[in-house]
Protein backbone atom coordinates (compact mmCIF):
# COMPACT_ATOMS: atom_id res chain seq x y z
CA UNK A 1 0.00 0.00 0.00
CA UNK A 2 1.24 3.28 -1.07
CA UNK A 3 1.65 6.28 1.21
CA UNK A 4 -0.28 9.01 -0.25
CA UNK A 5 -2.37 12.36 0.78
CA UNK A 6 -6.20 11.60 0.46
CA UNK A 7 -7.69 14.71 1.44
CA UNK A 8 -6.66 17.21 4.54
CA UNK A 9 -8.01 17.03 8.03
CA UNK A 10 -9.73 19.93 9.69
CA UNK A 11 -6.99 21.43 11.11
CA UNK A 12 -5.14 21.65 8.33
CA UNK A 13 -2.63 19.11 7.99
CA UNK A 14 -2.30 15.68 5.59
CA UNK A 15 -3.91 12.80 6.24
CA UNK A 16 -2.05 9.23 5.20
CA UNK A 17 -3.12 5.88 4.80
CA UNK A 18 -1.47 3.19 6.93
CA UNK A 19 1.38 1.48 5.27
CA UNK A 20 1.85 -1.90 6.29
CA UNK A 21 4.32 -4.35 5.64
CA UNK A 22 6.32 -7.93 6.58
CA UNK A 23 9.09 -10.23 6.51
CA UNK A 24 8.96 -13.63 7.53
CA UNK A 25 11.26 -16.28 7.53
CA UNK A 26 10.72 -19.83 7.09
CA UNK A 27 13.75 -21.24 8.16
CA UNK A 28 12.42 -20.59 12.42
CA UNK A 29 9.44 -23.13 11.69
CA UNK A 30 12.44 -26.15 11.56
CA UNK A 31 13.58 -24.51 14.66
CA UNK A 32 10.82 -24.46 16.36
CA UNK A 33 10.21 -27.95 15.85
CA UNK A 34 13.18 -29.06 16.94
CA UNK A 35 11.60 -27.02 20.06
CA UNK A 36 8.71 -28.87 20.65
CA UNK A 37 10.64 -32.31 20.03
CA UNK A 38 12.84 -31.25 22.89
CA UNK A 39 9.79 -30.52 25.03
CA UNK A 40 8.15 -34.05 23.74
CA UNK A 41 11.33 -35.83 24.15
CA UNK A 42 11.20 -34.36 27.74
CA UNK A 43 7.73 -35.06 28.68
CA UNK A 44 7.95 -38.69 27.11
CA UNK A 45 10.67 -38.97 29.43
CA UNK A 46 8.02 -38.08 32.65
CA UNK A 47 5.68 -40.34 31.75
CA UNK A 48 6.92 -43.39 30.05
CA UNK A 49 10.67 -43.92 31.72
CA UNK A 50 11.62 -46.07 34.37
CA UNK A 51 12.75 -45.05 37.34
CA UNK A 52 15.66 -47.49 36.99
CA UNK A 53 18.78 -45.49 36.94
CA UNK A 54 18.27 -42.93 39.61
CA UNK A 55 15.70 -40.15 40.02
CA UNK A 56 18.48 -37.33 40.10
CA UNK A 57 19.36 -38.02 36.55
CA UNK A 58 15.95 -38.70 35.17
CA UNK A 59 15.19 -34.94 36.83
CA UNK A 60 17.46 -33.42 35.30
CA UNK A 61 17.02 -35.13 31.55
CA UNK A 62 13.33 -34.06 31.88
CA UNK A 63 13.48 -30.70 33.12
CA UNK A 64 16.46 -30.06 30.18
CA UNK A 65 14.49 -31.39 27.92
CA UNK A 66 11.81 -29.46 28.22
CA UNK A 67 13.54 -26.37 29.46
CA UNK A 68 15.69 -26.19 26.37
CA UNK A 69 12.18 -27.22 24.16
CA UNK A 70 10.50 -24.24 25.43
CA UNK A 71 14.12 -21.94 25.08
CA UNK A 72 14.45 -22.60 21.41
CA UNK A 73 10.83 -22.92 20.66
CA UNK A 74 9.41 -19.68 22.11
CA UNK A 75 12.60 -18.06 21.46
CA UNK A 76 12.27 -18.73 17.67
CA UNK A 77 8.44 -18.44 17.42
CA UNK A 78 8.94 -14.63 18.61
CA UNK A 79 11.09 -14.38 15.54
CA UNK A 80 9.07 -15.74 12.22
CA UNK A 81 8.25 -12.96 11.38
CA UNK A 82 8.19 -9.20 11.71
CA UNK A 83 5.65 -6.39 11.14
CA UNK A 84 5.59 -3.17 10.81
CA UNK A 85 2.91 0.09 10.70
CA UNK A 86 3.44 3.21 9.98
CA UNK A 87 0.37 5.78 10.60
CA UNK A 88 0.91 9.61 10.67
CA UNK A 89 1.83 9.61 14.21
CA UNK A 90 4.53 6.51 14.52
CA UNK A 91 6.13 3.46 13.24
CA UNK A 92 5.56 0.25 15.12
CA UNK A 93 7.68 -2.59 14.61
CA UNK A 94 5.63 -5.81 16.42
CA UNK A 95 7.71 -8.98 16.00
CA UNK A 96 6.20 -12.80 16.16
CA UNK A 97 2.84 -13.96 16.77
CA UNK A 98 2.40 -12.40 20.00
CA UNK A 99 3.70 -8.90 18.30
CA UNK A 100 7.00 -9.01 21.13
CA UNK A 101 9.19 -7.62 21.22
CA UNK A 102 7.80 -4.57 20.27
CA UNK A 103 9.04 -1.32 19.57
CA UNK A 104 7.29 2.24 18.97
CA UNK A 105 8.80 5.39 17.48
CA UNK A 106 6.94 8.85 16.92
CA UNK A 107 8.21 9.73 13.76
CA UNK A 108 8.84 12.93 15.72
CA UNK A 109 11.66 11.19 16.62
CA UNK A 110 13.43 9.99 13.16
CA UNK A 111 15.33 12.44 11.07
CA UNK A 112 15.63 10.52 8.10
CA UNK A 113 15.10 6.98 6.42
CA UNK A 114 16.77 4.47 3.95
CA UNK A 115 16.64 2.06 1.93
CA UNK A 116 19.10 -0.90 2.60
CA UNK A 117 18.94 -3.92 -0.30
CA UNK A 118 21.09 -6.00 2.19
CA UNK A 119 20.59 -7.08 5.56
CA UNK A 120 22.35 -10.36 7.00
CA UNK A 121 21.59 -11.89 10.25
CA UNK A 122 25.67 -12.56 10.27
CA UNK A 123 26.24 -8.69 10.28
CA UNK A 124 24.42 -8.56 13.12
CA UNK A 125 25.15 -11.50 15.00
CA UNK A 126 22.07 -13.52 14.43
CA UNK A 127 18.16 -13.92 14.03
CA UNK A 128 15.83 -11.54 16.59
CA UNK A 129 16.31 -8.25 18.50
CA UNK A 130 19.75 -6.91 18.33
CA UNK A 131 22.10 -4.41 19.13
CA UNK A 132 25.54 -3.69 18.28
CA UNK A 133 27.23 -0.32 19.28
CA UNK A 134 28.84 0.68 16.43
CA UNK A 135 25.22 -0.12 14.22
CA UNK A 136 22.50 0.43 16.67
CA UNK A 137 19.24 -1.73 16.79
CA UNK A 138 17.92 -4.21 14.67
CA UNK A 139 15.41 -6.41 13.91
CA UNK A 140 16.48 -9.01 11.81
CA UNK A 141 14.11 -11.77 10.96
CA UNK A 142 15.67 -13.11 7.75
CA UNK A 143 18.39 -11.99 4.92
CA UNK A 144 17.28 -9.69 2.42
CA UNK A 145 15.78 -6.02 1.77
CA UNK A 146 15.00 -3.29 5.10
CA UNK A 147 15.19 -0.07 5.83
CA UNK A 148 17.32 1.90 8.70
CA UNK A 149 16.05 4.85 10.09
CA UNK A 150 18.16 7.97 11.86
CA UNK A 151 16.94 8.87 15.37
CA UNK A 152 17.44 11.87 17.35
CA UNK A 153 20.46 11.23 19.41
CA UNK A 154 22.55 9.85 16.67
CA UNK A 155 20.70 6.30 17.59
CA UNK A 156 20.09 4.01 14.30
CA UNK A 157 16.94 1.51 13.63
CA UNK A 158 17.55 -1.12 11.10
CA UNK A 159 14.72 -3.56 10.40
CA UNK A 160 14.22 -6.12 7.61
CA UNK A 161 10.70 -6.00 5.71
CA UNK A 162 9.49 -7.09 2.30
CA UNK A 163 8.85 -3.56 -0.12
CA UNK A 164 11.19 -1.79 2.27
CA UNK A 165 11.84 1.18 -0.24
CA UNK A 166 7.72 1.88 -0.36
CA UNK A 167 8.13 2.12 3.68
CA UNK A 168 10.59 4.47 2.70
CA UNK A 169 8.67 6.58 1.03
CA UNK A 170 5.62 6.21 3.43
CA UNK A 171 7.70 7.41 6.40
CA UNK A 172 9.52 10.71 4.20
CA UNK A 173 6.04 11.56 3.08
CA UNK A 174 5.32 12.04 6.90
CA UNK A 175 8.59 13.29 8.28
CA UNK A 176 7.78 17.14 8.73
CA UNK A 177 9.51 19.42 6.23
CA UNK A 178 12.47 21.83 7.90
CA UNK A 179 12.31 25.02 6.96
CA UNK A 180 14.55 26.51 4.89
CA UNK A 181 17.19 29.01 5.89
CA UNK A 182 16.52 32.49 4.75
CA UNK A 183 19.07 34.49 3.16
CA UNK A 184 19.50 37.51 5.18
CA UNK A 185 20.37 40.91 3.22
Amino acid sequence: MRAHPPGDTPTGSARFEVWTGRATNRVQWLLAAIGAACMALGIELAVESPFTGGLAPLVMSIVGCIGAGLLVLFGTLAFVHVAVKVDDQALEVRCGHLGVPRRRIPLDQVVGAEFVPRITPRHWGGWGYRWRPEKGTCVVVRRGEGFRLRLEGDHVFTVTVDHAEDAVRAIRDRLPVAPKPTAEA
